[in-house]
Parts: structure tokens; C-alpha cells; sequence
């Protein structure tokens, strides 16, 4: 019997999980997202070699958000999830409402889930209202994946303002200072 690819694996799992939840919309939405920027150790195939933000990185980036929102009098709470989900690092502007804290970590979260930024996934919504059933996630603007080789690493997610659209904006501008 011939094994399946990594890839080919992750791809079955998926579509089974989408019969048993009975959403098409839930196995498109995971299907956009590019497989993940993962080496495999040619000698040694148990070993994989991925690419991870650093602390320092993800401190950097969340700082830049934090910035961008105080310039528009803005307070928010910044999180910084890593590629798998995990919480990196949560800041809580100055006066930001205690609401921000956990909806900036579930931003962040479904914005790696699916390498997108969360206004774009919120539009997915009307073809799968399902998908806002996920556990940890949030599907309202402000989260905003970081990508490297074109899978995601990391996202962060921005709660606060009194729009997802400037929640989103501040993200991006912590993206951004990534890529420079």
C-alpha cells in the first residue's frame, strides 16, 4: 500500500471532518490556507525543520500595534499567537476594556487558523454561518496572519477600537514592522 503525503493527509482528515460536520464551507475555508513552511530532515524522515516567530520578533511587532493605535488615541489589547495557535505574548494598552484582552487572543487565532486576515473570513460567514462554532475563534475584523514562504508563522489580533476595521489596521501595522 502506497503512504500518503503529509499534505495528502492533512487534505483527507479535512475533507472527513467536513462530511461528519456537514459544512463545505468549513473544508474550503481550511483548504485556502497553504501548506505550512515545514523542511523535512532528508535524512532522518521522523525530523521536521519549521520556521517559528521569535519572542523578540513577536514583542517588536506587538509594540508597533500598540504605537499605532496610541497615535489614533486608540486603546487596545495586542496578542501574538505562533503558528500553531499558542499564545507568544498579550499586551494591554493603557485603558483598553477588559473585553479586548481575550477577543485580541481568539483574533489572532483564527487569523493563523486561516492564513487570512479576519475581515475575510468574516465574509465567509454567510456561505458557512458554522465556522463561528469552532472553539477559540472570532471571525470580526482585526486579526492578520504573518506569513513566511508563504504559510503562516504567527498572526496577531487587536481588539479595542471602536471598529474591527481599526483593529485590523493596527494589526497590519505590526505586520508590517515584520517585514522590513
Amino acid at each position: 500500500m502506497k503512504k500518503l503525503s503529509l499534505r495528502a493527509r492533512v487534505l483527507t482528515g479535512v475533507a472527513a471532518a467536513a462530511v461528519v460536520a456537514g459544512t463545505v464551507g468549513a473544508a474550503s475555508a481550511s483548504a485556502s490556507a497553504p501548506a505550512a513552511a515545514v523542511k523535512t530532515d532528508t535524512k532522518n524522515r521522523n525530523l521536521q525543520e519549521s520556521t517559528h516567530l521569535t519572542l523578540a520578533a513577536a514583542t517588536k511587532a506587538a509594540q508597533a500595534t500598540l504605537d499605532a493605535a496610541k497615535k489614533e488615541n486608540q486603546r487596545v489589547s495586542v496578542a501574538v499567537v505562533d503558528r500553531n495557535g499558542n499564545t507568544i505574548l498579550t499586551l494591554r494598552g493603557d485603558g483598553a476594556g477588559p473585553q479586548a484582552y481575550e477577543s485580541a487572543v481568539k483574533k489572532a487565532y483564527t487569523a493563523v487558523s486561516w492564513n487570512a486576515p479576519t475581515s475575510e473570513l468574516a465574509k465567509r460567514l454567510a456561505n458557512a454561518p458554522t465556522l463561528k462554532d469552532i472553539p477559540g475563534t472570532l471571525f470580526l475584523a482585526g486579526g492578520a496572519p504573518v506569513t513566511a514562504k508563504g504559510a503562516p508563522i504567527a498572526a496577531i489580533g487587536v481588539a479595542g477600537a471602536p471598529s474591527g476595521d481599526l483593529d485590523e489596521k493596527f494589526a497590519q501595522a505590526g505586520v508590517a514592522t515584520l517585514t522590513r
